[in-house]
């Protein structure tokens, strides 16, 4: 995915910014502790399709408990 495209995406969230940590198939907002995935090089920008993510940045498993929103 294009880094200047990156760039001009915000979390539909909070309208923060997004990361693409290395190797990861996901958009992540550190503020919300959510990845958005990339399917065939489109960001899915759905809240709905959101994993979790640790404070690493890196998704956490379906199974586990979601953070509590804040």
């Amino acid at each position: 995915m294009d880094t200047r495209l990156i760039e001009l995406l915000v979390c539909p969230l909070c309208k923060g910014p997004l990361q693409r940590p290395a190797q990861s198939e996901y958009l992540v907002c550190a503020s919300d502790k959510l990845g958005f995935p990339i399917r065939d090089g489109i960001p899915v920008m759905l809240e709905n399709e959101a994993v979790a993510v640790d404070d690493n940045l890196q998704p956490i498993p379906h199974h586990a408990p979601m953070p509590a929103a804040d």
